[in-house]
Order: C-alpha cells, then structure tokens, then sequence
C-alpha cells in the first residue's frame, strides 16, 4: 500500500524558512513522481510543486517558484520540500502524495491541476494523509 508521512511543518514568521519532509513506503520510489500540495482554511486543496524521483525533473507553480525548492534522498525515500522567504499566504496544510505528473495542454484524467497554467497535472495513487500544519504570522 502506498504510505507517505508529511512532517516539518511549524509556525514562522514571514520571510522565515522550513523544510518539510516526506516519508514513503510501500511502492517502489523511482516508480511514481512525489508531489507536496496544500490546502488553506476554505480553499480547495491545490498543488505547490512535483519531482520525478527517477529523473529528478521538478515542477513549481507560479506561486512558490523561486522560493521553495522540491528534493528527493532515493537512499532514505524521502522527498523534502525547502521554503524560504515564507509569507503568510503560504498558510495551509501542506500534503504530499505519489503518484502521475504530466505536461500537457488538455486536462490529464483524474489528475489535479499544478497551479493555474492549465498544462501541469498529478495524479495521486496513496491516500492523503494527515499533513503538516504551516503557519506564517505577518
């Protein structure tokens, strides 16, 4: 069964750092790419960024590019996401999941949407976990 377990989240202030960690099992690592999504008070959960364990290709949207950064450990099958320069709409509960990630123009079936470009999309095989909280004071 396919397993991960978020872990790091915290409160910070803005312009802060923190790096969450991902721990998988149950599927071979290089098998699936590893997405972190997130999910504020009221709001749909939405994706953040992806990475191709086997090739190592990543994936931001629009929102955190250039400030976090997404990373794979194949050794320890843990996949970290480091944010820097925090800012309180970065307040959620942050997920992580395996599964499908796609480039394309149409909509991928049964995949969610990495930002609002219309043309990243990840489709998750494990179940959502319970995530970790990050909260960013202004």
């Amino acid at each position: 069964e396919v397993q991960l377990v978020e872990s790091g989240g915290g409160l910070v202030q803005a312009g802060g750092s923190l790096r969450l960690s991902c721990a998988a099992s149950g599927f071979t690592f290089d098998d699936y790419a590893i997405g972190w999504f997130r999910q504020a008070p009221g709001k749909e959960r939405e994706g953040v960024s992806y990475i191709n364990t086997s090739d190592r290709i990543t994936y931001y949207t629009d929102s955190v590019k250039g400030r976090f950064t997404i990373s794979s450990d194949s050794a320890k099958n843990t996949v970290y996401l480091q944010m820097n320069s925090l800012k309180p709409e970065d307040t959620a509960v942050y997920y992580c999941n395996a599964g499908v990630a796609s480039i394309q123009p149409g909509a991928m079936p049964m995949a969610m949407p990495m930002g609002d470009s219309g043309v990243a999309w990840f489709r998750p095989v494990g179940r959502w976990g319970q995530g970790t909280q990050v909260t960013v004071s202004s």
